[in-house]
């Protein structure tokens, strides 16, 4: 059974860095392209980042500040994030699609603020 678990989601000032973690299970985890999202109320949930084998995708609002990795031995997903702004509040998916299915992880909340 494929399981998400994100962490990592906190308060922070704008400028601030966090680093998320997505703790994965139930699937080959190095075999299969990972990515993050955020959703904020009301809106669509969007790509933020995008681990495709050993390449990478950002979206271009995150570009330069955000950076997407995975640890394969602790079966690990990252995204640090550096220089944050109030406009990155939001909350925080991480996503795989295994077998045709889609699994998400329960987010988890980034708020920027002052």
């Amino acid at each position: 059974q494929v399981h998400l678990m994100e962490s990592g989601g906190g308060l922070v000032q704008p400028g601030g860095s966090l680093r998320l973690s997505c703790a994965a299970s139930g699937f080959t985890f190095s075999s299969y392209h990972m990515s993050w999202y955020r959703q904020t109320p009301g809106k669509e949930r969007e790509l933020v980042a995008a681990l495709t084998g050993s390449s990478t995708n950002y979206a271009g609002s995150v570009k330069g500040r955000f950076t997407i990795s995975r640890d394969n031995a602790k079966n690990t997903l990252y995204l640090q994030m550096n220089s944050l702004k109030p406009e990155d509040t939001a909350v925080y998916y991480c996503y795989v699609r295994v077998s045709f299915w889609d699994y998400w992880g329960q987010g988890t909340q980034v708020t920027v603020s002052s």
